[in-house]
C-alpha cells in the first residue's frame, strides 16, 4: 500500500491498525522486519497529511486505556524525531479524550507584552478592496517564539506526565527545528484562508510571513550554491591550501542553514551601535558560529545516549534511579553511558566561520525581498515596488570606515517597536531531570546539548589550561561542586505566582513589576525655553531621561514577561538548574531567565522541591529571615525575632490579603521574597504544630561585605575583621553605616564652610547611597565606577534635582573612597601587592625570547627599537591556581585584527588563536578583584561539597548561601569550618611561591621598571635589587630613583644580568642564576673588537632612540629575573581566623 503497487492508499484506519499491533503485541522497537516502527509510521502518515486525531479516534481502539497507551507510544516516537507539531496535536487529543486534570487548567493565561504595529497597515476584504486599518497590538516576535515553544512543552506534559526523560529531550530540541515547524504551519494557514498569494494586507505586514518567503527562496538558492561550490572545489589542485567550504556547508541541511541565517541576521538588528542594521564582520562570525553549534547539537542527538528509563514517579534523576547515591559513583556511572558515544569535531577557526557566514549572508541578501508601497503625491496613485530586504553599506564609527548590513526601511519600521533581542534557545530553560554530571570541560549539564563548564570569550589559553588540568584529574572537586549545585530540586511557588500573575495582568506598577503603560508624565516645557539657556539645558536633560526611562520600562516588562511565562509552564514540575563557571571560578545557573541568581521576583517565585520540618530552631530562623528581607537586619537576632512578632498582624494581613490589604510586604527591601516568607510563616503558625510544619522556603545566610571578609582573613587584620563581623561581637557590625557616618561628617564640615553641593546633600547620606561602592571597593571599583553607582542611588532617592545628581555623585565618590582607604588599610596593602605582582608579570619576557629583543636594529627602521621589540615580547598573562585546583587565566590582551576577503567586502576580525600583546593595565587592575572572586568561589564550592556529605540541601548566589530553615544551624557550622580551613592554608605565601615557580624562566628588562610609579610601588613593597658597585653607580647616575632600589654587592651576587655581543655571537651573564644566552651575530659584521663598534652605534643612535621613546644607554641589555622582583607578600596581622567559629554574625 505504501509504495502504491496495490493501487490502494492507506487511510487513518490503516495506520490505527498498525499502531495497535505494536501496542497489543509488544514488538521489539529494534525489530522492524515485520511491522514498521511507530517512528516510521508517524513519518508516513504525516507525509500523507493524515490527521493524528483521526488515527487515535478510530474504532480500532476499543478502550480509553488502549488509546492512551498509543498516544504515549506515538509521543515518544515524535520526541525522538523532534516533531513538535505532532506532540502538540497528541497533547490536545489526550486533553480532550481523558478526564485527567491539566495542572494549568485553573491558571490564567499571561497577558503578553504587546506593541502597536505600523498605523499604515492594510487588509483586503472579501471583494478584494484594500482597507487601511488603525494600529493593531501584537506580541513581539521573540516573546511569541518563546510562548509557542513553551506550549509544546505544556502539551508534552499531558501525554507523558511521568516520562520526564523524553520530555527533557523535547525541551533541548533544536530551536531551528522548532522555528521551521512553526513557519511551515503559519504558511499553511495563510494558504488555507486564501492569503498565501496576496501581496498586500496581512501578508505584507506580517514579519513571520516575510521570513517564510525568504526561507523558501534561500533554501532553494543554498541547495544550488552548495552544489556549485563542491563542484568548483573538486577542480582545485592538490597544492591549493585554501580551506574548502563545501564539506562544511554540507554538514547541515540547506533548510536548516536557511533558518539559521535568517534568524541570526534578524536577531543582530541594531546591535553594535548600528541603527537599523549590524556590523558585517559580526554578522558573518555569528552566522558561521551558529552553523557550527547546530551541527554539533545534531551530532549529539544522533548518538542516542543509552540512559535507563524511569520507573518511579517523583524520582526525576537518570542516575539515582540506578541505585547509586554516592556522588562519585553517580559520576562514574554517567561516564560509562557517554563513553565513546559523543561525536565532536574540533573548534572551527574564525576564518572558517567568516567564510561560511559570508556565503550564507550573501545568498540571503540576494534572495530576500519585500514589497514597498507609496502614494504618488502628484497623481495620488499607489505605487508598488519589490526591493531587497537587506543591503550592504558603509558607516563611519569613531573615524573608522565600517561595513554594515542595513535593513530595508520597511523591515526596519516593522522591527522598530519589536526588537529581536535574543532568540531563546530551549537549552536556556530549566531541566526536568538532574543534569548530567560534569566529567570533562565540555561534558556535563544538559543531556543532548553540549555546554562548556567554563564561560570565557575566545580565550585559547584558558581553554588549554582547563583541558590540561582536567586530564590530570585536578578539576574533580570543581566538577563535583557543580554537580551538587545542579542537583538541587526546585519548584515554582504557586501562591506567589498567582499574585504575580494577577498584578501582571492588571498592568499596574508594583514592587519592580513595571506597568503595562508607562505611568510617569513627560516633563513640562518651561516658558522661558527659548530665552534661558540653563532652563533649556535642564529641560533637555530631563526629557532625555524620561525617554530613556520609558524605553527601559518596556525592556524590563519584557524581562518580567519571560520569567512569568516560564514559571507558568513549570508549575507543578520539579526542575533543576545546571551550573557552570565563569573564568574566575564563580558558579552560575545556565538558564538565564529564571533562576535563584536573578532579581527579587525570580527568587520569590522559587522554592525547594523537598520539604523539611521546621523544628524550634527552624521557626526562629524563619522569623529572622523575614526581618532580614524586610530590611531590619542590623539588630541582633533577638531584636529581629521581636521585630517580626511586633508586626505579626501585618504579616497575617500580607499573607491573607496580599493585594487588598495594607500591603506591608510591599515596603520591604525584597518585597516578593518577603511576601513568600510571610505566607510560609503564616502557614506554619496556623498549622497544628508549627515545629512539624513541612517547609520548602529557602532561607539565606549572607556574608557581610564578603570581599572585605576575605581580605581581613588574608592579612590577619583585626581592625578590618571587626568591621565585617569576623570578630566576636554582641551586635552585628555594619560597615556600610559606619562609612556613611564618616562621609556625613565630612559633608557637614564642608556645608559649614559654605560649599553648595555639600549643603544640598546634608541629611541624605544614607547607608544605601554608599553600600554598593563600599562593597565593590575590594573588587577594584574606580572613581568613575563609584561615581556612577552613587549617581544611580541619588536619582532613586528622588529628593535631589536630576541636574545636580552628577556633581553630587562626583563629590561623594571622592569622599567615600577616601574613607574606605582609611578604614581598611590591611586590605589596601594586599590589593597593592596583588596589583604590583600583576604589573611585573606582564612586563616579563620568557628566556627563550630574549634574543628577539637584542637583534640589531634594521636599517632605516626607526620604529624597530629595543623598547618596541620588548613590548612585542611581553606576552605573559597572570595565571594562578585556586585551592580547588582550578587554573585561572586572565584573558585581557590587545587583540589583533586580521583582514579577510569575502564576497561582500573586506572585513577585519580578531583571531583569538593569534598571538596578541598583553594588556598590562587591565591585567593589573583586574587581578585583585578576580583573585578575591576566586577565593569566595572556592569557599562556596567547599561549603556545597560539605553540605552534600551532611545531607543538607544547598544553593548559593555567590556569598549568599541557601538551605531549609531547619538546616541553618548545621549549614552555619559548615560555612565557618570551610572558611577557616581555606584561610588556614597561608594563601598569599602559596600564591607568591606559585608565581616564583611559574615565572621562574621569565626576565624583566630593567628599563621596564625605571618609571617613578612602579619604582615607588617596589620600594613600598620592600623589594630590593642586588647590583655590583660599578653597575649601581652607572644606574644611579642615569636615574637616581632606581638607585634607591639597589643594594651594592659583589659581581657574583648581582640580580641584574647584562647581555652583550661578542665574537662568538653569544650573550654573557654576570651571574650563575642568569646564565649566558646565545644571541645571533648580525650578518656582514667583521670579526674583531665588536664591543667598541656596538658602543659607538648606540651612541650614534641615542638621540633618535630617545625620540622614539627608547631606553637610556645605562638600562640597555640589562634584565632581572622576574622571580627576584616578586616582592614578599604583606606580613600577616594578629587576627586569629579560628575566632570566626564564635562569631554569630559572620554569615547571618
Amino acid at each position: 500500500m505504501e509504495n502504491g503497487s496495490e493501487n490502494i492508499h492507506p487511510t487513518a484506519q490503516t495506520y490505527a491498525l498498525m499502531v495497535s499491533s505494536w501496542s497489543r503485541l509488544g514488538f521489539d522497537a529494534n525489530d522492524t522486519t515485520s511491522v514498521p516502527s511507530p517512528g516510521k509510521l508517524l513519518g508516513r502518515l504525516t507525509a500523507r497529511s493524515i490527521s493524528i486525531q483521526d488515527v487515535i479516534s478510530d474504532r480500532v481502539f476499543t478502550s480509553s486505556e488502549e488509546a492512551s497507551e498509543v498516544i504515549r507510544l506515538l509521543s515518544k516516537a515524535a520526541i525522538e524525531l523532534n516533531m513538535s507539531r505532532v506532540i502538540a496535536e497528541l497533547g490536545q487529543v489526550e486533553a480532550m479524550g481523558t478526564g485527567h486534570l491539566d495542572p494549568l487548567n485553573d491558571v490564567p493565561e499571561v497577558t503578553p507584552v504587546k506593541k502597536l504595529t505600523d498605523a499604515s497597515r492594510e487588509i483586503v476584504d472579501e471583494n478584494g478592496s484594500v482597507i487601511r486599518s488603525g494600529p493593531v497590538e501584537e506580541i513581539p516576535f521573540n516573546l511569541d517564539n518563546l510562548r509557542k515553544h513553551l506550549a509544546q512543552v505544556t502539551l508534552a506534559r499531558r501525554v507523558l506526565p511521568e516520562d520526564v526523560a523524553a520530555r527533557q529531550k523535547l525541551l533541548e530540541a533544536s530551536v531551528y527545528d522548532v522555528a521551521v515547524e512553526r513557519l511551515k504551519h503559519e504558511a499553511k494557514v495563510f494558504d488555507e484562508i486564501g492569503l498565501g498569494h496576496v501581496d498586500v494586507g496581512l501578508r505584507r505586514a506580517d514579519l513571520q510571513r516575510w521570513m517564510w518567503d525568504w526561507h523558501q527562496k534561500l533554501r532553494v538558492r543554498l541547495e544550488a550554491e552548495i552544489v556549485d561550490i563542491v563542484a568548483a572545489e573538486a577542480k582545485q589542485t592538490q597544492g591549493d591550501k585554501t580551506t574548502r567550504l563545501g564539506p562544511f556547508l554540507s554538514l547541515v541541511k540547506p533548510e536548516t542553514l536557511s533558518l539559521i541565517t535568517i534568524l541570526e541576521v534578524m536577531r543582530l538588528n541594531s546591535t553594535g551601535g548600528i541603527a537599523d542594521g549590524m556590523k558585517l564582520a559580526r554578522a558573518l562570525l555569528t552566522v558561521g558560529r551558529a552553523v557550527e553549534n547546530e551541527y554539533k547539537a545534531q551530532m549529539c542527538k544522533r548518538n542516542n545516549i543509552a540512559i535507563p528509563s524511569l520507573h518511579r514517579v517523583g524520582d526525576h534523576s537518570f542516575f539515582t534511579g540506578l541505585g547509586y547515591k554516592d556522588l562519585h559513583a553517580r559520576r562514574v556511572t554517567a561516564a560509562k553511558y557517554i563513553q565513546d558515544n559523543e561525536e565532536w569535531t574540533t573548534e572551527w577557526t574564525q576564518l572558517l566561520r567568516v567564510r561560511v557566514g559570508s556565503i550564507l549572508v550573501d545568498c540571503l541578501m540576494d534572495v530576500a525581498t519585500v514589497q514597498r508601497t507609496a502614494l504618488d503625491k502628484r497623481t495620488g496613485e499607489e505605487l508598488k515596488e519589490r526591493q531587497p530586504a537587506f543591503y550592504h553599506a558603509y558607516e563611519y564609527v569613531r573615524g573608522q570606515k565600517l561595513g554594515v548590513v542595513r535593513l530595508n526601511p520597511v523591515v526596519a519600521d516593522r522591527l522598530a517597536k519589536d526588537p529581536l533581542c535574543e532568540t531563546l534557545h530551549p537549552r536556556h530553560l530549566p531541566m526536568l531531570v538532574k543534569p548530567k554530571p560534569w566529567l570533562a570541560p565540555d561534558q556535563g549539564g544538559y543531556l543532548y546539548n553540549r555546554t562548556s563548564v567554563m564561560r570565557f570569550k575566545d580565550c585559547q589559553e584558558q581553554q588549554s589550561y582547563l583541558h590540561h588540568a582536567s586530564s590530570l584529574g585536578n578539576l574533580e572537586l570543581a566538577y563535583a561542586g557543580l554537580d551538587v549545585l545542579g542537583s538541587t530540586p526546585w519548584q515554582i511557588n504557586r501562591k506567589i505566582f498567582d499574585i504575580v500573575l494577577q498584578v501582571w495582568n492588571s498592568g499596574e506598577r508594583l514592587c519592580k513589576i513595571p506597568p503595562a503603560v508607562y505611568d510617569k508624565s513627560e516633563p513640562e516645557k518651561p516658558e522661558n525655553y527659548d530665552t534661558d539657556v540653563q532652563a533649556k539645558s535642564i529641560y533637555s536633560q530631563r526629557l532625555k531621561s524620561h525617554v530613556q526611562d520609558k524605553a527601559n520600562n518596556h525592556s524590563e516588562r519584557c524581562s518580567v514577561n519571560y520569567k512569568i511565562e516560564i514559571s507558568r509552564v513549570f508549575l507543578g514540575e520539579t526542575f533543576y538548574l545546571p551550573h557552570n563557571l565563569d573564568f574566575r571560578g564563580r558558579a552560575y545557573p545556565i538558564p538565564p531567565h529564571l533562576s535563584h541568581i536573578g532579581d527579587d521576583l525570580a527568587r520569590g517565585l522559587l522554592m525547594f522541591a523537598e520539604a523539611k520540618p521546621l523544628g524550634e530552631r527552624g521557626l526562629r530562623w524563619l522569623k529572622i529571615h523575614l526581618a532580614n528581607l524586610y530590611g531590619f537586619d542590623k539588630g541582633n537576632f533577638d531584636e529581629r525575632e521581636a521585630f517580626v512578632m511586633d508586626h505579626l498582624d501585618d504579616i497575617y494581613d500580607s499573607a491573607e490579603n496580599p493585594l487588598e490589604g495594607q500591603r506591608w510586604w510591599a515596603k520591604a527591601d525584597d518585597p516578593w521574597q518577603c511576601l513568600a516568607t510571610c505566607m510560609e510563616l503564616h502557614a506554619a503558625l496556623e498549622s497544628e504544630d508549627p515545629h512539624t510544619y513541612m517547609s520548602t522556603l529557602p532561607v539565606h545566610q549572607d556574608g557581610t561585605c564578603n570581599g572585605l571578609q576575605h581580605y581581613a582573613a588574608l592579612g590577619g587584620d583585626g581592625k578590618g575583621a571587626a568591621q565585617v563581623n569576623l570578630a566576636v561581637t554582641d551586635r552585628p557590625s555594619d560597615v556600610y553605616t559606619y562609612v556613611a557616618n564618616m562621609v556625613e561628617k565630612i559633608v557637614q564640615r564642608d556645608a559649614d564652610n559654605g560649599q553648595k553641593i555639600a549643603q544640598l546633600l546634608l541629611g541624605k547620606i544614607s547607608r544605601k547611597v554608599v553600600k554598593q561602592t563600599v562593597m565593590t571597593t575590594v573588587y577594584g571599583v574606580t572613581y568613575i565606577g563609584a561615581r556612577d553607582q552613587i549617581e544611580r542611588q541619588l536619582k532613586d532617592r528622588g529628593d535631589i534635582p536630576e541636574e545636580h545628581c552628577w556633581a553630587a555623585s562626583a563629590y561623594l565618590a571622592k569622599n567615600v573612597l577616601h574613607c574606605i582607604g582609611d578604614l581598611f588599610s590591611g586590605a589596601k596593602a594586599i590589593q597593592n601587592w596583588l596589583n604590583l605582582c600583576a604589573k611585573l608579570i606582564t612586563k616579563g619576557v620568557p628566556k627563550e625570547r630574549l634574543p628577539e629583543i637584542l637583534k640589531p636594529q634594521r636599517a632605516n627602521a626607526k620604529a624597530d627599537t629595543v623598547e618596541a621589540r620588548t613590548r612585542k615580547e611581553q606576552m605573559a598573562t597572570v595565571v594562578w591556581t585556586t585551592p580547588l585546583g582550578l587554573p585561572i587565566v586572565q584573558p585581557y590582551r590587545k587583540a589583533k585584527r586580521k583582514q579577510i576577503m569575502t564576497s561582500l567586502q573586506t572585513v577585519y576580525i580578531s583571531d583569538p588563536a593569534a598571538p596578541a600583546a598583553v594588556n598590562g593595565i587591565k591585567q593589573a587592575s583586574a587581578f585583585p578583584p578576580n583573585f578575591i572572586h576566586s577565593l569566595d568561589a572556592t569557599h562556596m564550592m567547599l561549603t556545597a561539597l560539605e553540605c552534600r556529605t551532611r545531607d543538607i540541601t544547598f544553593a548559593s548566589v555567590h556569598d549568599s548561601y541557601w538551605t531549609h530553615a531547619s538546616s541553618i544551624d548545621h549549614m552555619s557550622e559548615v560555612i565557618r569550618d570551610t572558611f577557616i580551613a581555606l584561610h588556614s592554608s597561608d594563601i598569599l605565601r602559596k600564591l607568591e611561591a606559585e608565581f616564583r615557580e611559574r615565572y621562574a624562566n621569565h626576565f624583566v628588562p630593567l628599563s621596564a621598571i625605571r618609571k617613578e610609579t612602579i619604582l615607588k610601588m617596589l620600594l613600598d613593597a620592600g623589594c630590593r635589587i642586588s647590583a655590583s658597585k660599578d653597575m649601581a653607580a652607572e644606574l644611579k647616575q642615569e636615574n637616581a630613583a632606581v638607585g634607591s632600589l639597589l643594594e651594592v654587592t659583589d659581581v657574583e651576587g648581582s640580580s641584574i644580568s647584562t647581555i652583550t655581543m661578542d665574537d662568538d655571537a653569544a650573550a654573557g651573564a654576570t651571574t650563575e642564576e642568569a646564565p649566558v644566552l646565545p644571541v645571533k651575530r648580525a650578518r656582514g659584521r667583521p670579526r674583531g673588537s665588536s664591543q667598541k663598534r656596538i658602543q659607538v652605534e648606540q651612541d650614534d643612535d641615542a638621540e633618535s632612540e630617545e625620540a622614539h621613546g627608547d631606553v637610556p644607554t645605562a638600562f640597555k641589555n640589562k634584565f632581572i629575573k622576574l622571580s627576584h622582583l616578586i616582592p614578599p607578600h604583606p606580613e600577616k596581622g594578629t587576627f586569629d581566623v579560628e575566632t570566626i567559629r564564635k562569631s554569630l554574625y559572620f554569615f547571618s
